[in-house]
């Protein structure tokens, strides 16, 4: 499925008030692991409050033990601090990069913003080195915008 034709579903998620965030964030989650097929992790990270750590929100894919992450380190951690896009073609070449699985080959972390402050992000990995191009990182800022909606 193209992210085109993904975009709908994507707004349709959002759109539904029936389901909680957590739950809207979940669907978005399972909709992107399920239809790209080099999706293999997909998850959600928030500010904690004041601290400078993030927490794990809701994800699929294999558990991780990464639920609190200091502002600063691995990807998501420096995305907290940058506020910009992290594309990671490959992990093993990233000094700064704290392992979830050795099946993981890519990275890729977008922020989320509400009212221009930087309060969490979506994370995906990849089991296929190298998958991400600028037509995914157009799709997750569309994906971010429109969760920053219900935040």
């Amino acid at each position: 499925m193209t992210f085109e034709q993904l975009k709908p579903q994507v707004e349709s998620i959002i759109s539904n008030s029936q389901l909680t965030v957590n739950e809207r964030l979940l669907e978005l989650c399972k909709l992107l692991e399920t239809h790209i097929n080099y999706y293999n992790w997909v998850g959600f990270y928030f500010r904690n409050g004041d601290k400078e750590e993030l927490l794990l929100g809701p994800y699929v894919g294999a558990p991780t033990d990464h639920t609190v992450i200091p502002f600063g380190k691995g990807i998501c951690g420096q995305v907290a601090v940058s506020n910009t896009n992290f594309v990671v073609p490959d992990v093993s070449a990233q000094d700064n990069y704290i392992a979830c699985s050795i099946t993981v080959k890519a990275e890729i972390v977008i922020p989320i913003f509400v009212n221009g402050k930087n309060i969490g992000q979506i994370d995906i990995d990849s089991n296929t080195p190298d998958p991400f191009t600028e037509a995914d990182e157009r799709f997750l800022e569309f994906v971010c915008a429109k969760v920053s909606e219900i935040l």
